[in-house]
This record gives C-alpha cells, structure tokens and sequence, in this order.
C-alpha cells in the first residue's frame, strides 16, 4: 500500500500534488466560509421578498407626519395575521432543532398604534440550535422582537440547553391601514 503511495506521489510530481493540495484547500474554505454566506444571503432576499410583498412600494410624498406615520404602520402585518405568524416562528424553531415546550402568549391591544403578541416560548438544544433559530428568526421575521433570553445548563459539561425566550409580534390592528 505504502509502495502504490509512494509511486503515484511520483506520477503525480510536486505540481499535482500541490494542485491536490489546493483543491483541497478550496473545498474547505467553500464548506466553512462560502456555503454559510450563501445560506444567509438567501435567508436576506426570502425576507426581503416577504416584505415586498406585504407592503407595496410608496413613494415619499409631502404629506406630512400623518402621511409618514400612516406608511410606517402599514409596514406591519395586520393582526388577522398573527396566528400564521405564530404558526411560522414555531416552525423556525423546530427546524432548527429545538424542541418546544408549552408556551405563554399574550396580546396586547392598544388603543392606538401597534399591537403587540407576547409569546414565551420555553426551548430545549444546544447553544448552535437556539443561536441558529433566533437569526432565522430575526432575519426571515422583522416585525419581531426578541425581548428577554434566559437560558441554563445543569451540568457545565451538559449540550443542551433549557431556554425562555420572549418575542414580541408587533401587528396594527385588522382592517386599519393607520
């Protein structure tokens, strides 16, 4: 076997067995460094398409503050769809590999401006899973805020993780367009 080694190294001269050595090389930056960048690059325009679509491009006018703020709100989500937003960030946090416990969830009317959908989500993983679900979150999700991060292992040696996170789904309220 050391002798097939040894005769194809020679075959190969220092030329080939540089070239393999940097193609190498190459397959491991992509692995390590490009193939993440391209990953989140793609994670960027689905969000930014998802914005899109819900809010059509208005121009700046001279309408003043009204005008200005009436396009602000219209930015979020109506309330009628929290529930599908709801629907989504459980499904980002299973498909980062957390598993989920029984939550809390709140809604706060106000009388004017955004409403906001306290969720409390109690979360089992590891430090990757819940850091992994909590990008995805912001970036695919950018009405959400994440409002407190607890977190504890038993063990210092333990993997996983018990969390609380608290988000916050901001909505107008159905039907206004502020």
């Amino acid at each position: 076997m050391k002798a097939r080694l040894e005769m194809l190294l020679r075959r190969l001269g220092a030329a080939g067995v540089l070239g393999i050595g940097v193609l190498l090389a190459c397959a491991g930056f992509y692995v390590t460094a490009l193939a993440p960048l391209e990953h989140e690059a793609q994670a960027q325009r689905l969000a930014l398409e998802r914005l899109r679509a819900r809010t059509p491009h208005q121009p700046v006018s001279s309408g003043g503050r009204a005008d200005e703020l009436r396009r602000f709100y219209n930015l979020f989500p109506p309330a009628s769809e929290l529930t599908d937003d709801v629907e989504r960030l459980h499904r980002l946090a299973r498909s980062s590999g957390l598993d989920l416990a029984q939550g809390e969830y709140r809604l706060e009317r106000r009388a004017s401006g955004l409403w906001a959908y306290r969720v409390t989500l109690p979360v089992r993983g590891s430090y990757a899973q819940l850091r992994g679900f909590l990008g995805v979150l912001l970036t695919s999700m950018p009405t959400a805020s994440i409002d407190a991060l607890r977190f504890e292992r038993k063990k210092a040696a333990d993997t996983q993780l018990e969390a609380q996170v608290r988000v916050t789904l901001h909505a107008r309220p159905s039907g206004d367009t502020l």
